[in-house]
């Protein structure tokens, strides 16, 4: 039996979805022809739309359907920051959190070095939450150089929920465009496009039970993108491309489900994260968790031995609820990883792999870890199909595999 816990990174198909991508292979026909078969595809994407809006609290016309989340990503930062740059030939600074996912921190460096753009780095605190007086500062001292900022609204890695209302009121008095990437929250925390003031939020749909290859950008419809795909004009002129009919479908019917079954999964995955966290720490007591605390309980300590308190004005709760991110100091992560896989575990190291040599993450670099610590760390994440058998697993190899690993790490080091 393998235990699963690895839904930050793909989760599972729903069923429902499932079988909406496999009626939908079924048919033929482009939605953007006039024909019969076409104007019946274009339907679907249509229903679709308002479908996937409806729960996301957009309207049908802010929804372009993309390829993925990174796609979204990147339509975002390049789109907007080409479409304000061409208005104001100033505005060329690109605010970004430290701690985002690549798909936005990609881009927008490749804009610094091709495009004539200025990356700021927004610093985190200890616990992975945005540093809000540092954008002030930077706002109040360049914000008619700024083009854009982006602020992820919860952490893949350590599972921060971000201040975006926070965000997006700092920038307001600016007329500063704010993009999200909501691709960790949709189905574990509310979201509501129109009620956050975003500007652009991207979503994916296989890490909410959709399949792979699909996702979407919500956009205002007031809001210039500048494309980066041209061809047929598909996708209010932004995304040009064929319409993935059957993806899409499946994609708005697992974000409608996800949706409205957040509140109850959201209960059920922190009950049982909550349940794993308190279990490692009997299996390793020298383990340490990461990031915001967890149920109340007071704050966390981070590897280097400090304090980590979740910011008190934190809307709902400070963690995404399938999250449990650990530093196992003296093991490498990936040693960890290889074990519990042979072990039928399968979890993260929540680290990113440059040309196949690993790198610590630089999530944990921006929360303050030293780099040593941050090569020991571990992600657990839940999703919908989790159960108690997936920790109990966990449970029953991880002392076994941890002393292991930190015994070889020991030995490597020449510390043992």
């Amino acid at each position: 039996m393998t235990a699963y816990l690895d839904h930050a990174a793909t989760t599972p198909m729903l069923p429902a979805a499932i079988e909406a991508l496999t009626e939908e292979l079924r048919h033929t026909g482009n939605p953007s022809s006039l024909h019969t078969a076409g104007r019946a595809a274009r339907r679907t994407v249509e229903e679709a739309r308002e479908h996937l809006a409806a729960a996301l609290g957009a309207r049908p016309g802010e929804v372009i359907f993309t390829a993925s989340g990174t796609e979204a990503d990147n339509l975002a930062i390049k789109g907007l920051f080409w479409a304000r740059r061409t208005i104001d030939t100033n505005r060329r600074r690109i605010l970004v959190s430290a701690v985002e996912h690549h798909a936005v921190l990609d881009p927008a460096f490749w804009m610094a070095a091709d495009a004539g753009a200025e990356v700021v780095l927004l610093p985190v605190d200890g616990s992975g939450r945005l540093d809000l007086e540092a954008l002030r500062t930077e706002l109040r001292t360049s914000s008619d150089q700024v083009a854009l900022i982006s602020v992820m609204w919860a952490n893949n890695e350590v599972g921060a929920v971000q201040p975006i209302a926070d965000v997006v009121a700092a920038a307001r008095p600016y007329g500063i465009p704010v993009h999200s990437d909501a691709v960790q929250a949709v189905g574990q925390l509310p979201v509501d496009f129109a009620a956050s003031g975003l500007h652009a939020m991207s979503v994916s749909g296989h890490k909410i039970g959709g399949p792979v290859g699909v996702g979407a950008l919500l956009a205002r419809r007031d809001l210039e993108l500048t494309p980066l795909i041209h061809g047929g004009g598909q996708e209010r002129g932004v995304r040009s491309g064929t319409v993935n009919a059957a993806a899409i479908r499946a994609f708005s019917v697992a974000v409608v489900d996800a949706v409205a079954h957040q509140a109850e999964t959201a209960q059920r995955l922190a009950d049982l994260r909550d349940g794993l966290v308190a279990r490692v720490h009997a299996a390793v007591p020298w383990a340490v968790l990461c990031g915001p605390e967890i149920g109340g309980a007071g704050a966390e300590i981070a590897a280097g031995g400090a304090e980590i308190a979740a910011a008190a004005d934190a809307p709902g709760p400070a963690r995404l609820p399938g999250n449990a991110h650990f530093v196992f100091p003296g093991c490498e992560g990936d040693s960890l990883l290889y074990l519990l896989d042979s072990r039928g575990v399968e979890c993260s190291t929540g680290s990113a792999c440059q040309a196949g040599v690993p790198q610590p993450s630089h999530v944990l670099l921006a929360m303050g870890l030293a780099e040593d610590d941050a090569r020991c760390a571990l992600r657990f994440s839940l999703g919908r199909s989790s159960t108690p058998a997936d920790v109990d697993a966990l449970v029953e190899v991880l002392a076994e595999v941890a002393a292991r690993a930190r015994a070889a790490g020991l030995a490597a080091s020449g510390r043992r």
